[in-house]
This record gives C-alpha cells, sequence and structure tokens, in this order.
C-alpha cells in the first residue's frame, strides 16, 4: 500500500488537516487538505480545551477520509509549538580509552543518555532532543568518529516545555479525536527544515513565523539551532487593540485588518476613511494603522531581542526569512529591514512536494506540509474485506409438493464459512437441526 502520512497543524486561529503520499524521488503529493476554525479551542498555539480541539480534528479527519476512496486514517502527527517552549543546553560527555577512536556506539551512548536526562523543574518535560555539536578534547569536531581522543563531548540543544503540553495533546486526540498519536512535532523546526536551505542554515539565518497566537523564533547559525524561542504576542493583540481602541467587533477588525491594514503610516492616507457596512459607519484609515504600527513595532522589538541574544544579527548571512499570517500585513517586511538588509518570505522548497505550488507559501498550509514532510509511520489503512455472498440455486432430485410449499428453493452460502458454534450464533441458530432447515425454507420463500 502507499505510503500515506496524516499531519494535524493546531494553530491559534485555525485547525489544518493534510494527507500527503510518498512518491518517487522522496517528494511527496498532497492527496487532501481541510481546515477549520480553531474556536478558540487552542490559545497562544496551545490546546486549551481537549474535547473541543478533539471534536474539530475527529471532523477533519472524517473530511480527509472523504479523499481516500474507503481508506481510513488511524493515526496522525500532530504539531506542538505554542507558548512556553523554549531551548536549553546539555551536555553530555564520555570518557574514550587510551589509544582508541571515537565510534559511532560512543555517540549512540551519549543520545541515550541524553534521552534519559530530566530537568530540575519537574513540571517541564524534554520533548524534543536537536542533533548536537560533537568537541573532542575541547576541540569542536563535525565528524569525531574515528577520531583518537581522551573525552567525547556533545553539547545538545533541547526542546522543554510544560508536561501539560503533550499530555492535553494526547487527551485531545486519543480520547476524543479516537485515534492514534504517530508523533508529536515541534513545528517551528519542521518549518525550519521545509523552508530553509543548508546554505541558510550555514550562513545564519533567523526564521519567523507571526502566528495569530504566538511569534515563534527559530535561529541557525553554521548549520547549528542556536536558539529557538516564542514570544506571545501574535496577530490576534493586533486585533484587540483595533475592537478595543476603534470600538467594533472582533470579525469587523479583522477584516479591516486584513484589507486595509499596514504597519507603516502613510502621509497620503491621512484623510482617508472606511466605509463599514456592518454597522453603517466609516473609520479612519490614519487611525487604524496608528493602532497597527504601535503593536507591530513592539512585536519586531521582541524578536530582534530574541535574535540578538542567540547571536549578532549583523552576522545572519542569510537574513531574516517570514512566515505566517501576519506576515502578509503590508509594510512588515519594511520594518523588518530597518533591522535586517536580506528579508524574504518563505514557502516551503519546491524540492519536497510534487505539486500544489499555490500551497507551498500559503501560511494557511505550510506548517501543516512541514509537519507532513517529517511523518515517517503509515497513517492510513484499507479496512478489512467483508465476508463475500454468493447465491446458490440448489434442486432437490426428487421435490415433493405439499400444502406447505415444499420444492426447490433458494440457498445463500457464505465463502469461507466456518461451522463452529459461534458462526450458528450469528447465523441465529439456523444451521442447527432440521426445524431451522424448515425455518429457513419459509424465510426464504
Amino acid at each position: 500500500m502507499t505510503d500515506y502520512i496524516v499531519a494535524i497543524d493546531l494553530g491559534t486561529s485555525h485547525i489544518t488537516g493534510i494527507v500527503g503520499k510518498k512518491v518517487e524521488g522522496g517528494k511527496f503529493e498532497i492527496v487532501a487538505t481541510e481546515v477549520a476554525a480553531s474556536d478558540s479551542c487552542i490559545l497562544r498555539g496551545n490546546v486549551h480545551n481537549t474535547k473541543s480541539t478533539g471534536d474539530a480534528v475527529a471532523r477533519i479527519v472524517d473530511k480527509l477520509e472523504n479523499h481516500l476512496a474507503g481508506d481510513h486514517i488511524d493515526r496522525v502527527y500532530v504539531g506542538l509549538g505554542g507558548q512556553f517552549l523554549r531551548t536549553v543546553e546539555h551536555v553530555e560527555t564520555k570518557e574514550i580509552e587510551d589509544g582508541a577512536t571515537v565510534l559511532d556506539a560512543d555517540m549512540d551512548a551519549l543520545r541515550r543518555q541524553c534521552e534519559q536526562y530530566k530537568p530540575d523543574d519537574v513540571s517541564l518535560d524534554v520533548i524534543d532532543v536537536v542533533s548536537p555539536v560533537y568537541y573532542v578534547d575541547g576541540n569542536r569536531d563535525n565528524n569525531p568518529e574515528g577520531v583518537s581522543c581522551k573525552r567525547l563531548e556533545a553539547r545538545y540543544k533541547l526542546i522543554v516545555g510544560p508536561s501539560s503540553l503533550r499530555r492535553n495533546i494526547n487527551m485531545s486526540i486519543k480520547d476524543h479525536a479516537r485515534k492514534e498519536v504517530a508523533g508529536i512535532i515541534i513545528t517551528p523546526l519542521a518549518l525550519a527544515d521545509a523552508v530553509l536551505s543548508k546554505q541558510d542554515k550555514d550562513l545564519g539565518c533567523a526564521l519567523i513565523d507571526f502566528g495569530a497566537g504566538v511569534t515563534s523564533v527559530t535561529i541557525y547559525k553554521d548549520g547549528i539551532l542556536k536558539n529557538l524561542s516564542i514570544i506571545p504576542f501574535g496577530g490576534n493583540l493586533i486585533t484587540r487593540d483595533i475592537t478595543t481602541v476603534l470600538n467594533l467587533t472582533e470579525d469587523t477588525a479583522e477584516k479591516v485588518k486584513i484589507e486595509y491594514g499596514s504597519a507603516i503610516l502613510k502621509k497620503d492616507e491621512e484623510d482617508k476613511m472606511i466605509e463599514l457596512d456592518s454597522v453603517e459607519s466609516k473609520i479612519s484609515l490614519n487611525n487604524l494603522n496608528v493602532i497597527i504600527e504601535g503593536r507591530v513595532r513592539e512585536i519586531i522589538g521582541n524578536v530582534i531581542a530574541r535574535i540578538n541574544d542567540a547571536v549578532d544579527i549583523k552576522l545572519l548571512g542569510a537574513g531574516i526569512i517570514i512566515a505566517g499570517g501576519v506576515s502578509e500585513l503590508a509594510g512588515l517586511d519594511e520594518l523588518l529591514k530597518d533591522k535586517s538588509k536580506k528579508v524574504r518570505f518563505s514557502t516551503v522548497r519546491a524540492e519536497l512536494i510534487q505539486g500544489s505550488e499555490d500551497m507551498l507559501g500559503n501560511p494557511v498550509y505550510m506548517q501543516a506540509i512541514a509537519l507532513m514532510l517529517k511523518g515517517t509511520k503509515q497513517c492510513v489503512y484499507a479496512p478489512p474485506v467483508a465476508d463475500v455472498t454468493e447465491e446458490v440455486i440448489t434442486t432437490p432430485e426428487e421435490p415433493k409438493p405439499t400444502s406447505s410449499g415444499w420444492g426447490p428453493f433458494k440457498k445463500k452460502k457464505k465463502l469461507g464459512q466456518s461451522k463452529d458454534d459461534s458462526d450458528r450464533v450469528r447465523d441465529g441458530g439456523r444451521n442447527s437441526g432440521a426445524g431451522s432447515l424448515i425455518g429457513r425454507l419459509f424465510d426464504e420463500e
């Protein structure tokens, strides 16, 4: 059977489900996608209401199955990328015998040690372990296998977060959506692998995902992850500001933000008004964008501070790459160009996906595609083939016409039918004894 991967992106504004199948050349072909509003069951990128989240995922999975010609989805990959995620450094060491060289088994042993690590804060879980940087006798070595040394050191980046993050996902998917969790994947890291090239990571870059609930900042330099941090500000905060200051409903505020909003004020728009059909009134475009620019500058200020905490932004040769729904806000990229000369919009690398070009740069689908690309376990199965029956006409050699209707009759025979007691029970006892035979004849007439 074709390998199918199913992934669910739990976003603050919407939940996206995707089914992809592996094709030749290591690419994926997108088979189906479904999107539903989160309706406040996801807050700042994390599951808030496990039942509502599970019910929403179940509905999405049901719709995805409609595209699978009778096959069923029994497990899903789920993304995790909300508030409270962060990286911590962790070091594991191993002494190497005199005269010996580093073996692959030594590096595996360090990895196993790292996976057993428990943070001092018992409320935290290690959710992922990022590939380490190796040092032999204090000197960095990207490929230590076969190197003679006395001490091997591995410096890991651990992705940690409250234990409730993973627990709430499992409750939503297993208990309410009634599906198995194939794996929990760190969404910002999956997105980075989907949109960044090896050259981007080597030269150094910051991938900024401006979401509805949070903004994630993922930084690479010299090919390794330098830092992952989550800022608890997103597009919903901008909408809330508009709602409060201009006295609009949330739906109207979101609409004017998308259609008219800009992160940079323009002098030629000072006197322009926006007509609001829903409330039969007008608002000033200038007032709208004063609100938007103020909040966007605050978010960008936090982003740049996180970058500079990890690495000098001037050393990021590939610059800043932006993703997420808020990245489409007019003028946002211009504000970032004041901080970095290189700023570009992200898109899933075309060599990873066959077809579906219109989805590769669409913020609604990018995270789900990135999660799908990380999947390795078959998520779809064909239901067992039902028992097949055939109609066999049997004619007794000497029919005995009587008033009771004896004569030629039709008998249904089930292929591969067992004759044990359990089959008799399923047949309602009609295979037991002559009385059952007579009853069956009357039934079939």
